[in-house]
């Protein structure tokens, strides 16, 4: 007997989207049997990878998000605050949440440094801060803060970012169930709709490969 499917999440805690989805996922994965496997990614390596830069550097995208998410969020009743910067460096926090840590903890703790930067407001680019949220989650803080300064964890960082743009992955947060990549927190809907075998497409993707073929007639010029 097989046990329940896995539902990846890949996420940077630099996206106040990401949170959303964070908070969110518990009842989600539990309405359709799953289990999450977070995958902390660097989003700011795929924004080089694909030469974009992010929506924070935009000054008109940035505040429209901003006001989208504080919408998204009260109506969801999920508590959101200020960062303490935005954007800021997340990589600390993403490396603590790579060290060796049950499958309980490690989501414990991702759940806390979601909350530390978006729900209070905590500067969790800053080593202190990040070593109290540890003690905070009852994990051996001096411990786990020495090996998220390791080469080791510096490299399962690095490698789940690889494996995550080898994937198909160019965003966060992104879901992949059954194979299947949801981009965003507004894709929910379309996840829950396939989950529940309602997805509109079809699965085998038959009459779709049309759209695949498409080729430009005109492109961009790249300054």
């Amino acid at each position: 007997m097989s046990g329940p499917r896995t539902l990846q999440f890949w996420f940077d805690y630099i996206s106040h989207n990401a949170y959303l989805a964070w908070m969110q996922l518990p009842a989600l994965a539990a309405r359709h049997g799953l289990t999450v496997e977070p995958i902390p990614v660097v989003f700011g390596a795929m924004l080089s990878h694909y030469g974009q830069v992010g929506p924070a550097e935009l000054p008109a995208k940035s505040r429209w998000m901003l006001w989208n998410v504080l919408r998204k969020a009260r109506t969801l009743g999920i508590p959101i605050a200020p960062p303490a910067s935005h954007p800021f460096n997340p990589l600390l926090p993403l490396r603590a949440s790579c060290c060796t840590l049950t499958t309980a903890q490690r989501s414990d703790l991702v759940g806390r440094l979601f909350r530390a930067t978006w729900a209070e407001g905590r500067a969790v680019s800053e080593p202190a801060v990040v070593e109290q949220v540890l003690r905070e989650a009852g994990l051996p803080a001096g411990e786990l803060m020495a090996q998220a300064a390791s080469e080791p964890v510096k490299l399962q960082l690095r490698r789940n970012t690889d494996e995550a743009l080898a994937a198909g992955v160019f965003g966060v947060p992104t879901l992949r169930v059954d194979g299947e990549l949801f981009w965003g927190f507004d894709d929910f809907e379309w996840l829950e709709k396939f989950l529940s075998g309602h997805d509109p497409l079809p699965r085998d993707r038959g009459g779709l490969e049309a759209w695949t073929q498409i080729r430009p007639s005109v492109q961009r010029k790249k300054a």
